[in-house]
């Protein structure tokens, strides 16, 4: 957990509840930044992490979009990865074995194009030894509804949700799209379908042109934004949903470091997912966890549970002390 200050000897205590999960600490890594966490066992100490969140899961195996697919941008990048994944079956098979005996919470996130393939995926998952909860990512295209996304409508966000909830036997978490009119809409109906608590944001769109080719830089035209350049937008909306919501939040959008993890909690996050930062930094996540520990010790915090919705807002201005606009008129 990094150094303590010197006459210091009592460890914080960084656990969270997600739910009925309980987290060893409130940092996560986020959905298709972690491949499926083999891929980070040499750079850095997986036991760490508070849980790992796998990519996405599909009920058949995808091939993903042509490249390119991936494009750094202002403080950011864009990808257009596709959803590219190994299906439910073989990752059950071929993975879930390496990462039970991590004995580190596994959280499973699973994408469909239909209700049906989201209650399948999570019938198949049930009893699977190793996972700790699912996260439902309502991003995707509901074929059957002329391809509008799951998570833009608050009866599909809301139905998605409770199939997967009666097929589940461990927490659902729903992954919220920033792309809609009112998030708080959204998550107040995958509440009320049942969501033991809810993840934001999944990425803004964008999109990059080559000057010099007058072409899209991604071969899908548009894609994903994350990155620091999202945080403030991530921030806000994480703020406006805790403050609508009963169940847990849980932060993502351009978090780097320890501070930026903080925000997020005192916003109203419980916990956070760490993102495109592993790119950058393979050891991102593990450096958060020390910086929040070394905070809470700093700020005396017996539990970090305390920080969360903690934020302290500025003293309304009594309007005679306002200035007018005009104050001739």
């Amino acid at each position: 957990m990094g150094e303590l200050s010197p006459g210091i000897n009592v460890l914080p205590d960084l656990r969270v509840n997600i739910g009925s999960l309980e987290l060893a600490n409130p940092v996560m890594t986020a959905s298709g930044t972690f491949g499926y966490a083999r891929e980070f066992e040499n750079l850095m100490n997986l036991h760490r992490l508070g849980a790992v969140i796998v990519k996405g899961i599909s009920l058949h195996p995808r091939a993903g979009n042509p490249p390119p697919r991936i494009v750094e941008t202002a403080c950011g990048m864009l990808n257009a990865i596709g959803l590219q994944n190994v299906g439910v079956d073989r990752f059950i098979t071929e993975k879930m074995p390496y990462l039970a005996a991590l004995h580190i919470p596994v959280i499973v996130n699973i994408l469909g194009d239909s209700l049906a393939e989201y209650e399948e995926i999570t019938a198949r998952l049930a009893g699977i030894a190793g996972v700790a909860g699912i996260e439902v990512n309502i991003s995707c295209p509901n074929v059957k509804k002329g391809g509008v996304a799951f998570g833009t409508d608050p009866a599909m966000a809301a139905a998605v949700t409770s199939a997967v909830k009666k097929k589940a036997d461990v927490p659902v978490m729903v992954k919220l799209s920033p792309n809609v009119s009112d998030i708080k809409v959204i998550a107040r109906a995958v509440e009320d379908g049942g969501a033991d608590s809810i993840s934001l944001i999944n990425t803004l769109i964008g999109m990059a042109i080559d000057l010099k080719t007058k072409q899209p830089v991604l071969a899908n035209v548009i894609g994903g934004l994350s990155g620091p350049a999202i945080k403030p937008v991530a921030l806000r909306l994480v703020y406006e949903v805790a403050k609508v919501v009963s169940i847990p939040v849980i932060g993502i959008g351009g978090i780097e470091s320890a501070e930026d993890a903080l925000e997020f909690m005192l916003a109203g996050a419980t916990a956070v997912q760490i993102g495109t930062a592993n790119f950058l930094n393979p050891r991102a996540s593990e450096d958060v966890v020390d910086g929040i520990a070394a905070y809470a010790v700093a700020e005396k915090l017996t539990s970090i549970r305390s920080l969360i919705g903690g934020l302290r807002l500025p003293a309304a201005r009594p309007q005679s002390l306002i200035p007018m606009k005009n104050p001739a008129k």
